[in-house]
């Protein structure tokens, strides 16, 4: 039997765990959004602009583990293409479907509107190949299934997004229906048994010698499926574990070995002294970067004590294991290490609690701090919610919340994009459902980037809660650099609820300036899962933390430093 090219594009999403889309129309994919709704199974979710929508598709993709957007050819693409590299550097699975040019007008030598005024019309894919796994373009009905598959398939796969493009007439040509098909992922594929066994035996070596081995969990530990086979891990060796900002979250904050984020000289306190104090760090899932090591200011271990069980393969001072499992690995050196504590006794006895300002409440009527304001969100956090923090100070506030255990965290450190949480957390929401609370911090100029996608924050009724941090300025880039550009037009945020509102939402906007009126705000959020609310929390320009200030110095030199042939 046959159906059609955009039938045969929805089925393949519901299968995959799809329930629903992310999508801006454009002239060039009416037809497929037609299509596309006549499957029951997958609700349209709208968005203000492209580049909202592949952020969106992004934050879908953290909660469901792979998500779709749709948008027209060029004028639409283009605008999303930011979105897409995010999701690639973040390694998340996004299917990313763009209409195209109608396939009478390739041969025609005529110009198209939304083109830049050629007649080769491929350099969109061409665009996209650098920052996507696959890339294909569909001028046929008769291609669009095996083409359609292969793209999601490595999509999947590689957890990283993929690309296809589908010709704007031929959304309802007809083709063969699908066939039956697996699309596993990555730790769901075959592997060399005897080869992770080797590896396997070369890292427990070197744990079971060492005297004071410690874990680090790094972002990549959630594409490639292995956060439980970590866990596993920690809890047969009993040691230390720390995590790097990007893997907040991925290991309990409430488990005994637990002892924090590690980021150099902004680590958790006791955290960067008992990494630099093991012989031994097993990193499973790492990505060192100027921003991770703090503008190269910080080294994990050195060579003779360092094992990275990564994307790529397993590196130990041995040698290395190409093209193995990162979950397949971790669960069979977990079934060969020896129990040693050392690292965690270590840091109980080091009671670094100690180290933190003991918190009191501020009165109602005082003015509202950074450090109150931190508190207070934290408490809000439940193991039914996740905390997204923006790029920004809203990073090292949320580094230092303690989430309770089922508590998510989400960041994009890898890419580091101002505005992306906002669409992000929306699609994040949406994914999840009205029995889970997602609360956002984001800095108001952050927040002023993207901050359309609040009205369908409102339209789709989503249990999300907005903190917008106005402290009047960039306050990341003036802790790297200070300049008059770092500074915008203020706005009053919380009366933007009222104009996204119009006649039918629902939305709450609340402006806080003290600490009392941050907690009835919070309140007010908590008890609030149908409808969003925005709280725009005051406070002073120069209330930053102090891990700002020490990683922005280092980051900032490290961006900044003369050629090679001038040092």
């Amino acid at each position: 039997m046959a159906t059609t090219v955009g039938h045969y594009l929805a089925t393949r999403l519901e299968q995959i765990g799809l329930k629903h889309y992310f999508q801006v129309p454009g002239d060039y994919n009416l037809q497929l959004l037609d299509e596309l709704l006549k499957n029951d199974n997958l609700k349209m979710v709208s968005c203000t602009n492209e580049l909202n929508a592949s952020y969106a598709s992004e934050g879908y993709a953290r909660a469901n583990g792979a998500s779709a957007c749709v948008i027209t050819f060029n004028v639409g693409a283009f605008s999303a293409l930011n979105g897409v590299a995010g999701a690639y550097a973040e390694r998340l699975p996004m299917i990313f479907i763009s209409a195209g040019y109608n396939t009478n007008d390739e041969a025609s030598g005529r110009f198209l509107h939304h083109t830049i005024g050629t007649t080769d019309y491929s350099y969109q894919e061409e665009m996209f190949r650098p920052v996507t796994c696959k890339t294909v373009r569909i001028l046929t009905a008769e291609e669009a299934p095996a083409k359609i598959d292969d793209a999601v398939a490595t999509a999947l796969r590689e957890s990283k997004p993929c690309y296809i493009e589908i010709a704007s007439n031929l959304a309802d040509a007809e083709c063969p229906e699908p066939q039956p098909k697996q699309f596993p992922r990555a730790w769901e594929l075959p592997y060399d048994a005897d080869a992770v066994e080797q590896a396997a035996d070369a890292v427990a070596k070197q744990l079971n010698a060492a005297e004071k081995p410690i874990l680090l969990a790094g972002p990549h530990l959630r594409p490639y499926g292995a956060i439980d086979a970590f866990k596993r891990l920690a809890e047969a060796l009993g040691c230390a574990v720390a995590v790097q900002p990007n893997a907040k979250g991925f290991f309990p904050e409430d488990h005994p070995q637990y002892i924090g984020h590690y980021l150099g000289t902004s680590s958790a306190p006791g955290a960067e002294a008992m990494v630099d104090l093991s012989d031994c760090v097993l990193a499973a899932g790492p990505m060192f970067t100027d921003y991770s090591t703090v503008g190269w200011t910080t080294t994990v271990p050195n060579d003779s004590g360092y094992i990275a069980i990564a994307e790529d393969g397993v590196t130990t001072p041995e040698g290395d294991y190409t093209n193995l499992p990162i979950a397949a690995v971790l669960d069979a050196v977990a079934q060969k290490v020896e129990k040693n504590s050392a690292t965690t006794e270590q840091y109980n006895r080091d009671d670094v609690t100690g180290e933190q300002a003991e918190y009191t409440p501020a009165a109602d009527g005082e003015q509202l701090t950074r450090a109150e304001m931190v508190h207070q969100i934290n408490e809000l956090i439940t193991q039914d919610s996740t905390l997204f923090a923006e790029t920004g100070d809203s990073w090292f506030n949320g580094m230092h919340m303690q989430l309770p255990g089922g508590a998510g965290f989400e960041i994009e450190m890898q890419w580091g994009a101002i505005g992306w949480s906002v669409p992000s957390a929306h699609g994040y929401a949406v994914a999840k459902g009205n029995d889970h609370h997602t609360i956002l911090m984001v800095g108001d100029g952050s927040f002023q980037l993207t901050a359309q996608e609040v009205c369908n924050m409102i339209r789709y009724q989503d249990n999300i809660t907005v903190i917008v941090v106005n402290n009047k300025g960039y306050v990341i880039e003036s802790a790297l650099h200070e300049g008059p550009y770092n500074y915008y037009k203020n706005w009053d945020y919380a009366a933007l609820m009222d104009a996204f509102n119009a006649e039918d939402g629902e939305g709450i906007g609340i402006t806080a300036t003290t600490a009392g009126e941050l907690r009835d705000a919070l309140r007010t959020a908590s008890e609030n899962t149908h409808r969003p609310v925005l709280i725009e929390a005051q406070i002073p320009h120069d209330d930053m933390t102090q891990d700002l200030v020490k990683w922005g110095k280092p980051v900032s030199a490290a961006i900044g430093r003369a050629p090679a042939d001038k040092q």
